[in-house]
């Protein structure tokens, strides 16, 4: 059955995206520390950066991250984290994911610029551009993941648009042991989902602490 399935990196105090958003730095000045335990893993090496020399932590954020990718057959994302605000003008951009994007199946990119061509990449993956209704994104990336689980990828924005519709199944956090102060909060006017769903917690050997929301 296929599930939806959301993975974020939240601080202490809540925040999930950072401040002082660039065309070289499209995530924000404090996304590296956000994301650091993850970034370390040999996964993340492996099917990010294409190393396979076996570099990268093998312990528990590991075994997360290869979590990450596993039963994954069509993922949404919104436009930013594409990265359709980095240059809106250009035709021939194809996002900032490089020429191999790590994904390797149908991504659908909504943004109030659609329709757009489709752009195929190497490795399975190609950008679909849509605008409309969340609910109606979702159901063409279910069929398109072939009973496999749709992934909503983020930005924090288009999680919490899932969130509020109640469509999401299964929730990871990625709680990193800093604060910020600073960004976007996750929870703000979302309250109760542990009410519906059943939470579990786990801490890695760098400090993050994992928090599942499983329905």
């Amino acid at each position: 059955m296929t599930r939806v399935r959301i993975d974020l990196f939240i601080s202490l105090d809540g925040y999930t995206s950072t401040t002082e958003h660039a065309p070289e730095n499209p995530m924000g000045e404090d996304w590296g520390r956000l994301t650091a335990a993850y970034a370390a893993t040999r996964t993340f090496h492996e099917r990010v950066f294409g190393d396979t020399s076996g570099t990268g932590t093998t312990e528990i954020d590991d075994s997360y991250a290869a979590a990450f990718f596993e039963g994954v057959g069509a993922e949404i994302m919104g436009a930013t984290m594409f990265g359709l605000h980095s240059f809106p003008d250009d035709p021939d951009w194809k996002g900032w994911w490089g020429d191999q994007p790590p994904f390797g199946t149908p991504v659908y990119v909504l943004t109030h610029t659609a329709p757009r061509p489709s752009i195929p990449m190497k490795g399975g993956t190609t950008f679909h551009f849509r605008n409309a209704a969340i609910e109606d994104v979702l159901a063409e990336a279910t069929e398109a993941a072939g009973g496999l689980d749709v992934r909503v990828g983020g930005g924090v924005g288009t999680a919490r648009d899932f969130l509020r519709a109640g469509l999401v199944d299964h929730l990871h956090l990625m709680v990193a042991p800093i604060l910020l102060g600073r960004g976007t909060r996750l929870w703000d006017g979302l309250p109760s989902l542990d009410l519906t769903h059943t939470v579990t917690t786990e801490v890695a050997e760098s400090g993050t602490i994992h928090v599942t929301f499983a329905r």
